[in-house]
């Protein structure tokens, strides 16, 4: 399913990121990234974000399996039924005057058509639907990949609770602490 959506690190006025073409919602993307940063990239959020954001030439097209690498085969089966696929790069772009494709960045300036924007916080994941503007709630990075988010934008606002559901037999973890503050924030809205 093509929900667009951006991956983003936090900024001290919002956020700066990559464009997603495919599988945009929380459901998908929510489950994908924390097992990412928890297995894959070791807890580490600066090569995480590396490799979601800098080192990607022009956008993603899709984020896949490659991401779990690391990750116990349980989790991985929880996540995708045990099937893989690789992340793809978008390299089918056709500009209108027959040009490269440029490299856009993606901020809260300029994301008001996306439907969702995941800002990775040293906390956790900040989820920002296309109804919130320029904040959302932060969902922390011991959270269980195996939690079943919601895709419903309106659930996602700020200072309300994350829209998830723990799996069965798991118990709650840790609240993360907000993001930073909207004095703090840019009043530039999505």
């Amino acid at each position: 399913m093509s929900t667009g959506s951006a991956i983003a690190r936090a900024t001290k006025t919002g956020y700066t990121g990559i464009y997603v073409h495919f599988d945009g919602n929380p459901s998908g993307r929510l489950p994908l990234l924390l097992a990412a940063y928890q297995h894959r990239f070791a807890r580490d959020i600066e090569v995480m974000s590396a490799h979601l954001i800098d080192q990607v030439t022009i956008a993603w097209d899709e984020l896949g399996t490659d991401l779990l690498d690391g990750a116990p085969k349980t989790l991985l089966k929880a996540l995708t039924g045990g099937e893989r696929w690789p992340s793809r790069e978008m390299d089918n772009i056709i500009t209108s005057d027959g040009s490269p494709p440029q490299r856009e960045v993606i901020s809260e300036a300029n994301s008001s058509s996306l439907p969702w924007a995941y800002v990775l916080h040293p906390a956790g994941i900040e989820v920002i639907s296309l109804y919130a503007a320029d904040r959302g709630p932060m969902v922390g990075w011991s959270t269980d990949p195996r939690s079943r988010f919601s895709d419903h934008p309106h659930l996602w606002l700020p200072g309300h609770p994350v829209p998830a559901t723990r799996p069965p037999g798991t118990r709650p973890a840790p609240a993360a602490p907000g993001p930073a503050s909207a004095a703090t924030r840019s009043a530039t809205h999505r």
